[in-house]
């Protein structure tokens, strides 16, 4: 067992920031934060991906729909398929779980 102290908190955020709290082969888990009014650049991964938004409100664009994202929200995306948080009217902290670790299949190709 380990437990993953510090995931889903975010320092106070002075811009878009990534810290990865786990990596084993089969996943990793980290904490993304944006803050209120920034943008989101992330380009697609090629790994799974289930976001979990612990504080903060913002949209979620992906796979041609878009979801409304608050604290307790889980959303899955697939694998290469592009994706952004937009309107962010919140600072926002998100866990991210990657499947398997992120990067992982990058290095395969």
């Amino acid at each position: 067992m380990r437990v993953i102290a510090g995931a889903g908190d975010c320092a106070a955020p002075a811009g878009v920031t990534w810290v990865e709290q786990l990596r084993v082969a089969d996943l990793s888990v980290g904490t993304y934060c944006i803050p209120a009014g920034g943008t989101d650049e992330q380009s697609p991964h090629t790994e799974d991906e289930i976001y979990i938004v612990t504080a903060g409100r913002a949209r979620l664009v992906a796979g041609g729909q878009e979801a409304e994202v608050r604290p307790g929200s889980v959303i899955y995306v697939p694998a290469d398929e592009v994706h952004r948080f937009t309107d962010i009217a919140e600072d926002l902290a998100v866990v991210v779980v990657f499947a398997p670790a992120e990067y992982s299949r990058a290095a395969e190709g």
